[in-house]
């Protein structure tokens, strides 16, 4: 990432101060419009966009394939995504503020028809390999801190990763780059650095992902609608553990 900072950030530690190498993660305001509609604006990392408002609009049940978009262009200053769709698509009257920090918008339509039918089976061994594999895909993370990495897995040789500020807009990305990707997958996985909660989850069944994995803590709400939907929800990974919240089925015990 190539950020001119005014200032040079500095750190103390251990009684002495030392110029740091650490620089802020990029946000910006993008807008997506729709049909030539202006629909609402992300605060994102100014990174795979395309992909993530192809995703986001996947994720809220206006598209179901990447054959309902007729064109995606990005403007020269990246500050607006311009699709055109060859239906017409009614802008949601309501947005709800999705939680946690660089929560984004969800119309939260169609929430309860998804139950996913994937009858995956995984070793322990693999969730732990995958969070590896995770950890070691954040890029942009290793530059700044403070930012989110999702990732997208089949279980084998086929992953997509996507980071950003908001944790919502990395599954929205993921949905997108799969999307765009145009390989159909027998099984999908999810990672994220990010804390699940309704939202979140809501997006990962959206995408078919019968086990959804967290570094952190699940919500109440998310794991009740893992269990009410056959979602195999997992919390507090690590490189050697995880606790498993819901249809433990799905990892071979």
């Amino acid at each position: 990432m190539d950020i001119q900072l005014k200032y040079q950030p500095i750190t103390f530690s251990n009684g002495l101060w030392k110029n740091s190498s650490h620089i802020p993660p990029e946000e910006e305001s993008v807008t997506l419009t729709v049909n030539g509609n202006t629909w609402l604006s992300f605060r994102c990392t100014p990174s795979l966009l395309e992909e993530m408002a192809v995703g986001f609009l996947f994720n809220e049940h206006i598209i179901n394939s990447i054959s309902e978009v007729e064109i995606i262009r990005l403007c020269e200053n990246k500050k607006n995504v311009d699709i055109w769709l060859n239906h017409s698509a009614k802008r949601p009257e309501k947005w709800e503020r999705t939680s946690g920090c660089m929560g984004g918008n969800t119309s939260l339509s169609n929430i309860n028809e998804i139950v996913v039918m994937d009858k995956i089976q995984v070793e322990p061994q693999l969730i732990v390999d995958l969070y590896k594999l995770l950890i070691s895909n954040q890029e942009i993370y290793k530059e700044t801190r403070g930012i989110h990495c999702s990732l997208l897995s089949n279980g084998d040789t086929h992953h997509l990763v996507a980071e950003d500020i908001g944790r919502h807009n990395t599954l929205d990305k993921l949905a997108g780059l799969y999307l765009m990707d145009q390989k159909l997958w027998d099984q999908k996985i999810i990672l994220t650095t990010g804390r699940i909660s309704s939202e979140m989850i809501q997006k990962s069944a959206r995408q078919g992902a019968g086990i959804i994995v967290s570094r952190t803590s699940p919500t109440k709400a998310s794991v009740e609608y893992a269990v009410n939907h056959n979602i195999t929800l997992i919390g507090y990974t690590r490189r050697n553990e995880f606790t498993v919240y819901s249809h433990p089925e799905r990892i071979i015990i």
